[in-house]
């Protein structure tokens, strides 16, 4: 049966879980405080890249399965569900930012009738399920809201997918028991019974698990990042073949191949902040996350040994140099920058006095902002939608996310475009090893891959 949602936040999580729930036969609204925001979205244009969203997004407009507004009450004040999906971004100390939350919460409780079941879909620190039950159920005996905590698990570039196709679905209660618990958690098996049809695994838990649930899958993926990453740094070091290394290490099923790919460091909106907010967590309640802290710190590492290879590899010195970065989002398939590899690479490789030009097939509006925002507007940065306009001319490239468009790069174009008859010798730095290194040193190149 078709249930009221409403959905607070259109954000990454905010948005695919709008449509998501609207494609399967609900009907939802969708609340973003920016009102440029809703107007885009009301118009069937997203406001993120991903694939297939724009489709879902006009399909369900198209039937009118999903709305989007400004006003809170209007959407949560018949809702039977209402999901949380704001941002909770890193304080400067490495915990969470709850005001969104908090200004939510306060909402909800203010407008939502008493039987709506409030499920968080927001990563947020342990504890903050069970704070927000008790705000919103405190000193109140007419009115109790059942609270459940929903992380999710979404690929960025991926999303519709990871949606539609989950690994599992986790949700938790401050008690599973309890008869209230066991009616929500009835009407949550309702809204996502299309996936019951695949044999999704659900999870039923308490808050807690739950929550650290999401924490610990991303921290050690990031583990594994970062572990292979160390890796191909002693490769080098050794005159080892890090992708041999990888490949094999993925062959023993206890490890998997999958996330053992050596490059630049990670990014993102979930691995940087949610390895730093557990270990924030595990200070707060007295537990040594020393493993979780190293991967932080060399994760940083890798960021700033990346651009000092790229310096070092190029004689020591990139002053008065032109360097073309190919990639900029921190990952291929999503315009998503934020802490992007590119960031620092492009930005430590300005302050040691080169001209970059840079080309991503997604992200260059968002990349543009940013390196504004940090103060590098002076013109040293060209921004290309060409890729073979970025090369031309330049004295290096430098590959930094792993586009299919890069990994079938005109290499002996790219060349010519570089040398124009002139320079004897042009670097190819590979960080996320797409290339293949006979073709790059075939057509000219010296190519410097990544832990090879």
């Amino acid at each position: 049966m078709a249930s009221k949602i409403a959905v607070i936040g259109t954000g990454y999580v905010g948005l695919i879980q709008s449509v998501g729930l609207a494609d399967f036969g609900n009907y939802v609204t969708g609340v973003d405080v920016r009102p440029e925001i809703v107007e885009r979205l009301s118009s069937g244009e997203p406001t993120i890249f991903e694939h297939d969203l724009t489709e879902y997004l006009r399909r369900n407009l198209d039937a009118r399965r999903v709305r989007f507004t400004t006003a809170v009450s209007d959407a949560v004040s018949d809702a039977e569900v209402v999901f949380i999906a704001v941002g909770t971004p890193e304080n400067g100390d490495g915990t969470s930012d709850l005001s969104q939350i908090r200004a939510v919460v306060d909402a909800i409780k203010a407008s939502a009738s008493a039987s709506t079941v409030v499920v968080t879909k927001s990563t947020v620190p342990v504890g903050t399920n069970r704070w927000i039950s008790q705000k919103l159920n405190g000193g109140e005996t007419d009115r109790r809201f059942v609270v459940a905590s929903n992380p999710e698990f979404l690929r960025e570039g991926r999303a519709i997918q990871d949606f539609f196709h989950p690994d599992r679905v986790v949700i938790g209660f401050d008690d599973p028991d309890m008869p209230a618990a066991r009616d929500a958690r009835a009407l949550l098996e309702d809204i996502y019974r299309p996936l019951y049809l695949t044999s999704t695994p659900f999870v039923w838990t308490t808050f807690e698990t739950a929550e650290l649930i999401k924490y610990a899958a991303n921290a050690f993926l990031a583990t594994k990042i970062t572990f292979i990453n160390q890796m191909a740094n002693l490769a080098e070091a050794v005159g080892a073949d890090v992708q041999t290394i990888a490949r094999t290490m993925g062959m023993d099923g206890r490890i998997s191949g999958k996330f053992l790919h050596p490059g630049p460091g990670y990014g993102g909106s979930c691995f940087p902040k949610d390895t730093k907010a557990l270990a924030a967590t595990g200070d707060s309640v007295g537990v040594d996350m020393s493993l979780v802290k190293a991967v932080i710190t060399g994760n940083d590492a890798q960021k700033a040994r990346t651009a000092e290879k790229i310096i070092r590899l190029s004689g020591g010195s990139v002053d008065d140099r032109e360097v073309a970065v190919l990639g900029l989002a921190f990952k291929a398939e999503t315009d998503d920058i934020r802490e992007s590899p590119a960031i620092s690479v492009v930005a430590a490789l300005l302050e040691a006095g080169a001209t970059v030009t840079v080309h991503d097939p997604k992200a260059l509006v968002g990349f543009r902002a940013e390196m504004e925002r940090r103060g590098f507007a002076d013109g040293r940065i060209a921004y290309h939608t060409d890729v073979f306009a970025c090369i031309t001319g330049a004295e290096a490239i430098v590959i930094l996310t792993e586009w299919n468009e890069y990994r079938n790069l005109d290499l002996p174009r790219a060349y010519t475009l570089m040398h124009r008859g002139v320079r004897s010798e042009s670097r190819l730095f590979d960080t996320r090893n797409v290339l293949d290194p006979d073709a790059a040193r075939k057509a000219g190149f010296v190519y410097i891959g990544t832990g090879r």
